[in-house]
């Protein structure tokens, strides 16, 4: 039998508009409420699932607090305590449901359209509250466990189906675990073959072991691989840096110059401090040489960049200028003359096919000029493939011709998707238009002001850390009504393992403590240890063949 809520107050007043304010019940501690709480009004005919925005110390009359009790004077404060001196909370609801009504899926969610009346009860969220609100697991793998509300250890879950419906983001300052934030929306993704994922691991955090950060300092948790199998690969431009860590790749990655396009080189026109007038000339030489553009630019540069200037008719400055930014191209280890026997993106193509997820591994390759670079090249052959797919299947409508719906992860997402690259760059189309072809990104950074406004407001799910930036908060909380509400909330989180989500996959704002990436979590995704393989793989011997 579950235990009643705890009343924490009563509705004195409010609106719909601005919010509702709540007296704090005597018996509560101030010190014990927190913004972002989940907190349950209770209606005559509704129930109003509300969050926690502020709180304000006040007073009957102000001569109290001219002359406040001396500390000893605990009889005088505790008489006061309540009547006189009392707490008002400032809620904001976010749902409102019937009394005996539940959300599945969509059905039972109501915009709050009306509020409770004067001396409406709150309550703390009990544990049946907020799996009539988020859901739970089961076994269709709709929903994931994503955390527990701050003061609870209920399961507060996101919908799988509605997350992988739009683009999706995890923001917050650095070392506020936004790697592990990912990791975890990765894994129900993996888990439940809602999508195939496509991540470009910029420091190899994703597919094997990566750093966990702690007060007891630096230990490793598994990564992807280890928890998932051949159910997901690692690609990588750096074997010898994987062989060193005691990983191995399933693939390595030799990329030709012939298979660079102009388009490519696009993405890098802020990190080469390319002028507009040296993109002009990478066409011109494209023009005339073809796929070879890039190779042929690079040898005749050494020589005489006059020369080569006209015969392409570009101006020798443009060439000379383009020459000299792309140079830097020729120290990238797996960058080929020739083209190599295997196809790495077909080869990546065959395995999202199959429904095999990607981490893209750059080991020592951590310039952002070459995470820029790969990042482009190869998700502008997956938008081209992916396209062709969709096209296809919306001919036939026959289910076997459907693609896989993707997942790509980028980190430095603003590098993408700043106001100029969006408009250029095939991250700016899958951002806007890409939905409806299967393809979807996951955006990974700390300065969420630098990506252009139309992509943010395309963002379907948003999993925000700490942030400190003004504009950044901002920028994350941009058309959200109450913004100034969820300000506040953001500002009061924890620098590590407090996120506030809200968008597509959730039903409403809702501050987590983030699940713990930890042993139980391994076995929960499936993943088993040396003994427990061996007793499970007994057991099935013992059920198949009997004693």
């Amino acid at each position: 039998m579950s235990e009643e809520p705890t009343q924490i107050g009563v509705i004195t007043k409010g609106a719909l508009i601005e919010g509702l304010e709540m007296k704090l019940d005597v018996s509560q501690d101030i010190e014990d409420i927190k913004a972002g709480k989940f907190v349950v009004i209770r209606g005559k005919k509704n129930e109003f699932f509300s969050m926690i925005t502020d709180m304000r110390l006040d007073a009957t009359n102000p001569d109290i607090l001219i002359n406040p009790p001396a500390e000893e004077d605990h009889l005088v404060r505790e008489v006061l305590s309540g009547h006189s001196t009392f707490v008002t909370v400032s809620l904001r609801p976010m749902l409102m449901l019937g009394l005996e009504e539940r959300l599945t899926g969509d059905e039972g969610a109501k915009p709050v359209k009306a509020i409770p009346a004067h001396f409406s009860t709150v309550y703390d969220a009990a544990e049946n509250d907020v799996s009539r609100v988020f859901g739970a697991e089961g076994e269709d793998g709709r929903f994931f466990n994503m955390g527990s509300p701050l003061d609870m250890e209920t399961p507060v879950c996101i919908n799988l189906d509605r997350l992988v419906e739009r683009s999706n983001a995890v923001f917050g300052k650095t070392g506020t675990g936004k790697t592990f934030l990912t990791r975890l929306l990765l894994c129900g993704l993996i888990k439940n073959e809602k999508a195939v994922a496509f991540i470009f691991d910029m420091h190899s955090e994703y597919g094997w072991g990566g750093r966990k950060e702690s007060s007891s300092g630096v230990t490793f948790v598994k990564g992807l691989k280890e928890l998932f199998g051949n159910r997901v690969a690692v690609f990588s431009l750096d074997p010898e840096a994987t062989r060193a860590r005691g990983a191995q790749a399933d693939h390595e990655v030799h990329i030709s110059y012939d298979q660079i396009w102009v388009d490519d080189i696009l993405s890098l026109q802020e990190e080469l401090r390319l002028h507009p007038t040296a993109l002009e000339a990478a066409h011109l030489i494209a023009n005339k040489h073809g796929k070879n553009w890039l190779k042929t630019l690079l040898d005749e540069g050494e020589y005489d960049i006059k020369a080569f200037a006209e015969s392409v008719g570009a101006h020798p400055e443009s060439i000379s200028a383009l020459y000299r930014k792309l140079s830097r191209l020729k120290s990238f280890p797996f960058l080929t003359e020739t083209r190599p026997s295997t196809n790495v993106i077909k080869k990546m193509m065959d395995y999202i096919n199959n429904g095999t997820s990607i981490v893209l591994e750059f080991g020592k390759q951590t310039s952002l000029l070459c995470y820029l670079l790969m990042a482009n090249i190869i998700t502008r052959r997956i938008h081209h493939e992916y396209v062709s797919r969709s096209e296809k299947y919306f001919a036939t409508r026959d289910p076997a011709d459907k693609p896989r719906h993707l997942v790509i992860t980028i980190e430095e997402a603003h590098k993408f998707l700043n106001p100029l690259a969006a408009k250029q760059t095939i991250f700016g189309v899958i951002a806007r238009e890409m939905r409806k072809y299967f393809v979807s990104l996951l955006l990974i950074d700390q300065r969420p002001s630098g990506i252009d406004e139309e992509v943010l407001s395309q963002v379907g799910t948003k999993v925000i850390a700490l942030l400190n930036d003004e504009k950044d908060i901002t920028a994350v909380l941009a058309g959200v009504s109450n913004a100034s509400g969820l300000k506040s909330v953001l500002a009061s989180l924890d620098s590590k393992q407090q996120v506030l989500v809200m968008g597509h996959a959730v039903p409403m704002p809702v501050v987590l403590r983030a699940r713990e990436y930890d042993e139980q979590f391994y076995r929960d995704m499936g993943w088993m240890d040396k003994k427990e393989s061996k007793v499970r793989a007994e057991k099935d011997t013992l059920a198949l063949f009997g004693e």
